[in-house]
């Protein structure tokens, strides 16, 4: 509902008030002139990003982490491919950088899934 506008505020405004005029008259330089008091705002940090890694184990099938990566980190097959490859190779590899809760998350949701198929496939994260 809009409420209607009245402008009889606007009248009650001494002038010498409105222009900014001081006892002494206008442009005088007195430190009694109206203005407008600002505040800063303090911009709001960004959330600390953390890694998602996934770490090697001898049990867990490829295609079980090609599945993993592309049902919780929206990889592509191609993609999801790389990674799982990489983390074959290498022991450890990045599934994705994510502010903290989100991090946790699917931690805890590849976990929680890992455990479900009963594959001991493990996941954590680290400050990125």
């Amino acid at each position: 509902m809009a409420y209607p506008f009245d402008d009889s505020l606007l009248h009650r405004v001494s002038p010498l008030v409105a222009t900014g005029a001081g006892e002494d008259g206008p442009g005088t330089g007195d430190d009694d002139q109206v203005g407008i008091a600002t505040k800063t705002r303090a911009k709001p940090k960004k959330p600390s990003q953390f890694k998602v890694l996934m770490l090697n184990d001898d049990y867990t099938p490829m295609e079980f982490v090609v599945m993993v990566l592309k049902r919780f980190f929206h990889m592509d097959l191609e993609q999801a491919t790389r990674v799982m490859l990489h983390v074959h190779q290498k022991g450890v590899g990045v599934c994705g950088i994510f502010p903290y809760e989100i991090a946790e998350t699917k931690v805890n949701q590849v976990m929680d899934f890992a455990r479900q198929n009963q594959h001991p496939l493990q996941c954590t994260l680290e400050k990125a």
